[in-house]
């Protein structure tokens, strides 16, 4: 069984038990997540059931394992023949969620 689940704009695939790093959602380590934005569900069967574009009622548990931040991406512009040089970094800040149940 797995879902397609949509957080932060992005979506992902998750199956109960998978732990899964999605774009920083508040709260604390350990305190627990509702997703609502459920796109698709793929069934022990086989089943597919498709939402338009959301399935109504349709929900996943899920906790808070990590709040951190990814590695350093550098960041350099160069435009030649102009004296421009800039280096800088970013950091992005992640969530890891740990999957609990996919429920309908």
């Amino acid at each position: 069984m797995y879902a397609v689940v949509e957080s932060g704009g992005k979506q992902y695939r998750v199956a109960p038990g998978q732990r899964v790093r999605v774009d920083r959602i508040d709260g604390e380590i350990g305190s627990a997540v509702k997703l609502d934005r459920v796109l698709m569900v793929v069934n022990d069967q086989n089943e597919t059931i498709a939402g338009t574009p959301y399935i109504e009622g349709c929900s996943i548990d899920a906790t808070i394992a990590e709040q951190h931040r990814t590695r350093k991406v550098l960041v350099f512009k160069y435009a030649k023949r102009k004296r421009r040089r800039v280096k800088t970094g970013h950091r992005q800040y992640f969530t890891a969620l740990q999957i609990g149940s996919i429920g309908k």
